[in-house]
């Protein structure tokens, strides 16, 4: 906190304690845009360290084919082997139901599955017209029933398509509420997967979701692509979202926003958000701690200003020289 009087219509800006629930998903949407192999040792060791940081959720991993994603092809072992905080969810991404056996086995609270919001995004990263999407996720969706693992569903370009431009609204509360009717999903997540999401859009959409579906869990996924991610993130809040994705080191990325940089990094996001004396529950000192292991680890630098800079009140010393130089300026005022 800041100590500065707060106006009266302050909104957004004065979190007042409010709980804001932040997402890691690095450990598989970070990781699996990585070319070197992050050892499966080094890898449980992060999302321990996650969880000892207090994030509320942890996308753990994906179980898809090793061929396509060779980076996390050790998902099984990780998933085993991870210590579990009281009150995390570990997440998993499933795109079939034998991805969706695999991790069940391995014990994950929830599965993640994915589509794209437009067709073109939909065929060029999956391979599949959206309707054969949606029967496989319902073909998952039903391998979940009965044994208490929860089904959230991550919608792609919900804020634009780098191909086709704008997604209707419409087009995306329908897809919307057949996950919420047809397959029963507890959680929704809107990603703005290559960045194309502003802040009177965010808030737009957000609000229309929660009018409709108050009583499902709602994740807002955004990329700082375009420099936007905090922006967005505040206009959810905003609109009345609490649920945010984020990476931490801001790793992450799409292959159809070359160029771009990673998906919001939740280390700035936590920083921002308890400055403004939102509850995010989170351990900034463990959260940095986990983030400035991983250049070492993915043989490369990170889009994380915090990890670099530090926090705001992370004090340096004063030149070696400063009592001289206070000395010279009494001597000159005298």
């Amino acid at each position: 906190m800041t100590g500065h009087p707060v106006p009266a219509n302050a909104g957004v800006w004065q979190g007042a304690g409010r709980r804001i629930h932040l997402q890691e998903v690095g450990t598989r949407d970070g990781l699996q845009a990585e070319s070197a192999f992050v050892p499966t040792a080094d890898k449980v060791a992060l999302v321990d360290a996650l969880s000892d940081a207090g994030l509320a959720k942890i996308e753990v991993t994906a179980f898809v084919s090793p061929k396509a994603i060779p980076a996390l092809r050790d998902a099984e072992q990780v998933l085993r082997e991870i210590r579990r905080a009281p009150g995390v969810v570990y997440s998993a991404l499933a795109p079939n139901v034998r991805g969706a056996e695999r991790a069940i086995e391995s014990r994950a609270d929830e599965l993640n599955l994915v589509m794209s919001a437009s067709e073109s995004h939909n065929l060029a990263n999956l391979r599949m017209l959206r309707e054969q999407s949606f029967s496989a996720l319902a073909e998952v969706a039903a391998a979940t029933r009965g044994t208490g693992v929860a089904v959230n569903v991550s919608l792609s370009c919900a804020f634009g398509c780098p191909m086709e431009g704008d997604v209707p609204v419409q087009t995306v509360l329908q897809w919307c509420e057949r996950y919420v009717q047809e397959l029963g999903a507890r959680g929704v997540t809107l990603c703005d997967t290559t960045g194309m999401a502003y802040p009177t859009q965010v808030a737009a959409l957000t609000t229309a979701f929660r009018a409709r579906w108050p009583g499902t869990e709602l994740t807002l996924h955004f990329h700082n692509t375009r420099g936007m991610g905090l922006a967005n993130v505040l206009a959810a809040i905003d609109a009345g979202a609490d649920r945010f994705d984020a990476s931490f080191g801001g790793i992450g990325g799409c292959p159809y926003a070359p160029g771009a940089s990673g998906n919001v990094c939740t280390e700035e996001i936590a920083h921002a958000l308890t400055l403004m004396g939102y509850d995010t529950g989170v351990d900034l000192v463990r959260l940095v701690a986990a983030a400035g292991r991983l250049p070492a680890l993915i043989g490369h630098d990170i889009p994380s200003q915090i990890v670099k800079a530090g926090r705001r009140l992370d004090l340096h010393p004063r030149p070696v020289e400063f009592e001289a130089i206070r000395q010279r300026a009494i001597e000159r005022r005298a």
